[in-house]
């Protein structure tokens, strides 16, 4: 694919995103009617949004270009269709309503987001955010852009006692959850997270938030971001220093992000103890 080619296709996926968005998802925003949030699973919803979204984007982005999408909600009605992440050689992935419970209960943060996956790496990616209006893109080795402005996050110069972070700790062992809030006091600040990857990624990207540590990883949730993170200049990676790759829901669990290098070693090295 030429430059020229893969500039029209960057363009083309935010602007799929945001007509989706702005057909299915914004109108209901606290405007949702009774029975339009479903839980599909013991503490998850989904609303209809999320379905009638997913249905255009994946068709949409089909056309755009001819391979397999790998949405969030046909993954929880089919979960053999995240193979395809395995097995072929270009994928879509499509999370058409990050931050479900915040928009389900009327907050704004949430986003819509999309990647494209070659060879099993993530190569291109996509976050809308309805509620500002702001637009996130990353496409691998030319750099990650919001709102058509380049990101480049400096490395942290802060000492770590003034460092703010995220902790995801909810899957997490009781125990473990303990160690690492204790842990973490070292650092300026670390929270619970805003329940939305595709809100949180980008405060590492524009230098809001020296790290996240997540634990449940689902590839619609972090492939996005993470391009977004590393064409920053940020890390994305495994708790064992391997580049964080988009596997399908069951593979390795616990990612850290991070602001640049040095800041990821050493909260791995604070947090693992």
């Amino acid at each position: 694919m030429g430059e020229g080619s893969t500039t029209v296709l960057m363009e083309k996926v935010a602007e799929i995103l945001a007509e989706a968005s702005a057909e299915a998802v914004e109108p209901r925003f606290r405007a949702l009617a009774a029975g339009e949030v479903m839980e599909k699973a013991p503490g998850e919803v989904v609303t209809v949004a999320d379905r009638e979204a997913e249905v255009i984007i994946s068709r949409r982005l089909r056309e755009l270009l001819p391979v397999p999408v790998v949405g969030e909600e046909a993954v929880a009605a089919d979960p053999a269709l995240a193979r395809a992440l395995l097995t072929e050689p270009a994928v879509w992935l499509v999370d058409p309503v990050d931050g479900t419970s915040n928009f389900a209960a009327g907050k704004p943060d949430y986003a819509v987001m999309a990647s494209l996956v070659r060879s099993g790496r993530t190569v291109a990616s996509w976050i809308w955010q309805p509620a500002t209006g702001t637009a996130y893109a990353a496409e691998l080795g030319a750099g990650a852009w919001r709102n058509g402005h380049r990101l480049a996050r400096p490395p942290v110069t802060d000492p770590a006692e003034k460092w703010r972070g995220i902790l995801k700790s909810r899957f997490l062992e009781p125990s473990e959850h303990h160690r690492l809030q204790s842990a973490a006091t070292v650092f300026g600040r670390t929270f619970g997270g805003l329940s939305a990857a595709g809100i949180e990624y980008p405060l590492v990207a524009e230098g809001d938030l020296e790290f996240i540590l997540y634990w449940r990883t689902l590839p619609w949730d972090h492939s996005p971001g993470s391009l977004l993170v590393t064409e920053s200049g940020g890390v994305s990676a495994r708790l064992d220093g391997t580049p964080y790759v988009p596997d399908p829901p069951g593979g390795p669990e616990g990612l850290l992000v991070a602001a640049d290098p040095a800041t990821w070693e050493h909260v791995r090295t604070v947090l693992a103890g």
